[in-house]
């Protein structure tokens, strides 16, 4: 039996469940590129605010993994504060973690490394991720191919994810199809479970 079968999922009551992974969307916005990306997440925000809705509707697991900017003492409500804060605060208020989300917070680009993220999936019995947020050509691109060596299932909605450069998003939303088998979907398409 693969270690994913053995899983156990607390919401469904099955093992193979789906969470909704919501990836360094609490931003501030305060970096060399950070206009650049704002631009593009202001296309992704109603996308991601809807598959928020429609994965709490459908009581899967909703997981927020957030860069902690180099502070080790910050908590998810200090990151929303000063993300809120930040340049660009309409792009982060409809986002916001809500009540009964988990939150991880992480330090490099990958969702999984040094973090306890796979552990949590584990308890929760989730065996496919749908990950939204930002930056496609970099944390989701790197996080789908840590989900997928982990043998994670990945989804990514293509309108709910941001760039900071098309180009490189267009590649690695091709890599992340042909060489990891995610499931590229239109966000109100993405099936949540």
């Amino acid at each position: 039996m693969s270690r994913r079968g053995t899983r156990h999922d607390r919401h469904r009551g099955e093992a193979g469940g789906t969470a909704l992974i919501v990836v360094d969307m609490l931003n501030p916005y305060e970096h060399s590129e950070a206009e650049r990306l704002a631009s593009r997440v202001e296309k992704a925000v109603s996308p991601i605010e809807g598959l928020l809705r429609r994965a709490g509707e459908a009581e899967i697991p909703i997981v927020y993994v957030n860069d902690n900017y180099g502070d080790w003492n910050s908590s998810a409500a200090e990151l929303a504060d000063k993300a809120m804060a930040g340049a660009h605060p309409e792009l982060v208020e409809p986002v916001l973690p809500g009540d009964g989300h988990s939150f991880v917070i992480k330090a490099r680009h990958s969702i999984f490394y040094e973090t306890p993220l796979e552990y949590l999936l584990d308890q929760m019995g989730v065996e496919r991720l749908v990950l939204a947020g930002q930056v496609t050509e970099q944390c989701v691109l790197y996080s789908a191919l840590d989900a997928h060596v982990r043998h994670f299932r990945v989804a990514i909605p293509t309108d709910g994810v941001a760039a900071i450069y098309d180009h490189l998003a267009e590649a690695a939303l091709e890599m992340m199809e042909r060489n990891l088998s995610a499931e590229l979907c239109a966000a109100a398409e993405c099936r949540l479970d």
